[in-house]
């Protein structure tokens, strides 16, 4: 059983872009951490023993969280790590390029099963462990264009829902939680963009973003970890955009 008294931190989907990046610098930020993935199980490996070499914990922790058992599978691998949970990153997600009219039902469902249920699940169930740490502490990675569209094609309106939904449950979880567990958002904004963005629409973003360039998942991991490590922090959404919310 894990009995460190180094703080322990769960990143969903933790093996690769922007996942990848937060376990890497939760791990320099003096954090042991539990690596998350689904598939890319490869990459999980290689990250997590590159962690242990430079002198930190770390596991790799296998769960699919479109499934509706993912979450407590996930659940069940930390707690076997010990009583306490100092830091949850739900940053698993779904994202897909598709036009409002041809969004099945299913396409629906798939989304808020990784991008709504399973963060939702997973926190529940992982609210123990978290209490336990006191504080404890739950970063969600959502996205500035629930707020602030900046693309020219619009089309992923269930993705957009998806993560307002988990926008709106950091400030909900935020009052109910508290004091026991702080709860906060990052919300990237043009950070390694989707491959269904064209050059075209690249520059277009960055011509309109004042800092203008595209964020690295570096800048995402340094947010992460400024809102574990802020105790009076809570029920805030850090916007991560090169300024493009505000311009």
């Amino acid at each position: 059983m894990y009995t460190s008294a180094v703080p322990l931190a769960l990143v969903t989907g933790g093996a690769v872009r922007l996942g990848a990046a937060t376990s890497k610098a939760l791990a320099a930020a003096g954090f042991d951490v539990v690596v998350h993935t689904r598939r890319s199980l490869a990459e999980a490996e290689a990250l997590v023993q590159a962690l242990r070499d430079g002198g930190r914990q770390a596991w790799v922790a296998v769960a699919d969280l479109a499934d509706p058992d993912g979450p407590e599978e996930l659940a069940a691998q930390v707690r076997r790590r010990g009583a306490s949970l100092e830091l949850l990153v739900n940053n698993a997600a779904s994202y897909e390029h598709v036009a409002f009219e041809a969004i099945t039902r299913e396409r629906l469902e798939a989304m808020l099963a990784v991008n709504l249920r399973a963060p939702f699940l997973l926190t529940q169930a992982l609210l123990p462990c978290l209490r336990a740490a006191a504080p404890g502490c739950v970063v969600n990675i959502t996205d500035m264009a629930v707020s602030h569209p900046y693309t020219t094609t619009h089309a992923f309106s269930h993705y957009l829902a998806s993560k307002a939904a988990l926008e709106q449950l950091t400030r909900a979880w935020a009052l109910e939680l508290g004091p026991q567990v702080r709860v906060n958002a990052v919300a990237p904004g043009p950070v390694a963009m989707a491959g269904e963005t064209t050059d075209e629409q690249r520059q277009d973003i960055l011509r309109r973003t004042p800092l203008r360039r595209e964020g690295s998942p570096e800048d995402i991991a340094r947010a992460v970890v400024f809102l574990a490590t802020a105790p009076y922090v809570t029920g805030q959404t850090l916007r991560v955009d090169g300024g493009l919310s505000v311009a």
